[in-house]
């Protein structure tokens, strides 16, 4: 089993029904280490499947395969699917602010003043 603290091996009882469902380890998984969610967030930062088996490899060590993490990202390609595919309202207020700044003399001192502009819009 990998985990982020490095490889283990563990002992999984045996049932001859099977009757035996693990809390912390599920059934047949072979790695705890959370890396799932580390391709995901690579993968949402535009890297592809081939940069993302690299980074792995040079952080961690072990070897991914572009198959591997290709099954990964396309777990949450519903859920992209669902975003991409919601309702959207029909107006959408926005706030434009600016400011311009100004050297003003004051009783002898200058200052550093702004005038701030604010104007509202729609899309």
């Amino acid at each position: 089993m990998n985990s982020s603290y490095g490889s283990m091996e563990i002992e999984v009882p045996q049932g001859r029904k099977s009757a035996f469902n693990p809390q912390v380890v599920k059934k047949r998984k072979k790695d705890i280490s959370d890396i799932d969610q580390k391709i995901i967030s690579m993968y949402a930062k535009g890297m592809t499947t081939r940069q993302i088996s690299e980074t792995i490899e040079d952080i961690y060590g072990f070897e991914t395969s572009e198959g591997f993490i290709s099954d990964v990202t396309d777990k949450i390609l519903p859920q992209i699917e669902d975003w991409q595919n919601r309702p959207l309202d029909e107006v959408y207020p926005i706030l434009f602010i600016d400011a311009i700044h100004y050297s003003v003399r004051d009783n002898g001192v200058i200052k550093k003043l702004a005038a701030y502009v604010m104007g509202r819009g729609e899309i």
